[in-house]
Order: structure tokens, then sequence, then C-alpha cells
């Protein structure tokens, strides 16, 4: 089949590297446009349009598709199927109806869960223990078209966000080239989602970062593996503000009040949480330092308990 793809991050690279290896024709690869980065500004492209660059297949970074000229331009490639994975645009009907045979979406939850742009994140943030891929036919409304295909996973309970998506990446890659599959066989099933049962996974900002440490021991290491590798949680050790990217639990009780630095060991450097839980942290970085274990941190910076 003509296939157009459509994605910007990390997992949507890994679909792209597994969709060339078919023999489906890439007639188009549509991405972001290059971005400025960090403190010299400068642009830098998507993992996708790297991906497409050493595949050597045709890119396209529109900044709208509300522009006549780029509605024509998708349209003369005459895609059997429009593949989106975590493109970042929102798609107008009127590009969707451009493909044959349709439009189809490799989302990062079960759907009606999770709809929106921090799936992965939010899982981990909410507490769940299990997650999954799904695959669907796009419609106008966000992440609410019928559903082709659903896998699941589960989440292990001290994986952070960045080796969920690894994971959920390499499930998505291979449940997109499955669904092309089935698509040009006839056989794609299409099942209506439950609208009524839908949550949301709102982008992530950094106004989540502070860690409450009023809140669970179990509430606060989902807080932490749900934020890394970004915004990355955040706390305030003796006036000093830390990024904390590692904690775990340590037996025992405490009656401190949240927040209090109870011992710094060889492991790492031990806080009350809330229900009287004690959490360790075990990696953090200063502000403008590495991230480190804590214990060598403190090792060179002492640390008043």
């Amino acid at each position: 089949m003509r296939v157009v793809f459509m994605g910007t991050p990390d997992i949507a690279a890994t679909c792209l590297q597994r969709l060339v290896q078919t023999e489906h024709e890439i007639v188009g690869v549509y991405t972001k446009p290059d971005m400025p980065k960090n403190r010299g500004m400068k642009l830098e492209m998507s993992d996708v349009k790297k991906l497409a660059l050493q595949a050597e297949l045709p890119i396209y970074q529109p900044t709208t598709f509300k522009d006549d000229a780029v509605y024509e331009e998708l349209k003369a490639l005459q895609p059997d199927v429009i593949a989106v994975v975590a493109y970042g645009k929102i798609l107008p009907q009127r590009i969707l109806d451009i493909a044959r045979l349709g439009c189809v979406n490799i989302h990062a939850s079960v759907l009606p869960e999770l709809r929106g742009s921090g799936p992965v994140q939010w899982a981990i943030l909410n507490g769940m223990e299990e997650t999954g891929v799904t695959a669907m036919f796009m419609s106008a409304q966000l992440d609410a078209g019928d559903i082709i295909e659903i896998r699941k996973t589960p989440i292990d309970p001290y994986e952070n966000a960045q080796s969920l998506l690894d994971r959920l990446a390499l499930i998505g890659s291979e449940l997109l080239c499955d669904t092309l599959t089935a698509i040009e066989n006839g056989t794609a099933s299409r099942t209506p989602q439950e609208h009524d049962k839908a949550t949301y996974a709102p982008m992530l900002s950094k106004e989540l970062c502070p860690i409450d440490w009023t809140k669970s021991g179990r509430q606060i290491i989902d807080h932490v593996r749900g934020l890394d590798p970004w915004p990355v949680a955040t706390t305030t050790l003796n006036e000093k503000r830390f990024k904390i990217y590692a904690v775990r639990p340590v037996e025992g009780k405490t009656d401190r009040a949240p927040g209090t630095l109870l011992a710094l060991t060889k492991q790492g450097l031990q806080i009350a949480c809330g229900d009287g839980e004690i959490l360790m942290i075990t990696q953090l970085q200063a502000d403008g330092g590495k991230r480190m274990a804590a214990v060598d941190y403190f090792r060179g910076h002492p640390i008043e308990l």
C-alpha cells in the first residue's frame, strides 16, 4: 500500500523504523518543524526526521494543515493509508478524508483511558498497574476513533516513563504493521469507543514537578518515576533545589513531619512522607549539576539533618 507516515518523537521513530522493513511504499513522512533546543537554541531535527533522512524518504514539515497548498500537496501523494504516531498536530477532517482506506493512529494507552498527549506518564502518575497500545481509525475528535486492536502490558512498579515508553514503542511498531496488513486484507475490525468511560492525559508541565511529601510513599514513587525523564520531580533540601530521579521505600515508620530529613546512609537520603512512611532518595541532580547517586553527592556536599 501507499502509506503516508506522520510522527515526531522517539516512539514514532521506532514505528517508522519497523514500517520501513515492510513491503509498503512510504510515499511521504510528515513531522513537526525543526525546533530550537538547549541554551544555544540550535535548530534540532525530530527523531522521525533523522530516520527519514537515513532511509531517504520524502520529508514534509508543514506548520499548519489549514493551508490549501499543504492539503493539495498531501492529496497528490495519493495515500491508501495515513499512519499517525505521536505527530503532535491535530488533523482536520479534510486531511483525514484524503487516504483511500482511512487514517490510523497508534496511541500509547488502552483507550478510552488516557486520551491526550501524555498517556505513558499519566499511567504511572495515576499508579496504574497495566497499560497498553491502541490502534484506531482516526476521527476529528481527540483519540476518539473506532478501535481496531488493543495490546496490553503490565507496568513494573519501579520502571520510569522512559522505560515504559520504550517498551510501548516496540509493541506499537508491531501493532502498526499488523494493522496495516489487516486494512490491506480487509480484515481490520472497528469497535466504537465507550466515550462515557474516557479519561484524559493532559500535556505535562513543570508545575507538576514539586514533590508533595504529605502523600503516601507509593504516590511519591509513582510521581518521581512518572516524570522521568521529563519534566522531572523536584524538591528543596536545606533550601537548595534538586531534581529527584529515584526513590525507594524504607522499612519501618516515623512520627516525624512529612518532608523531614531523617538519615543519610550508604544507600541514600531518608526522608519522612505521609502516613508515617519513609522513603530514600537514591538518585538526584542539584541545580547546575549532573545526575548522580544521592550518597555520592552528599559525600562532597554535607547536608544538615
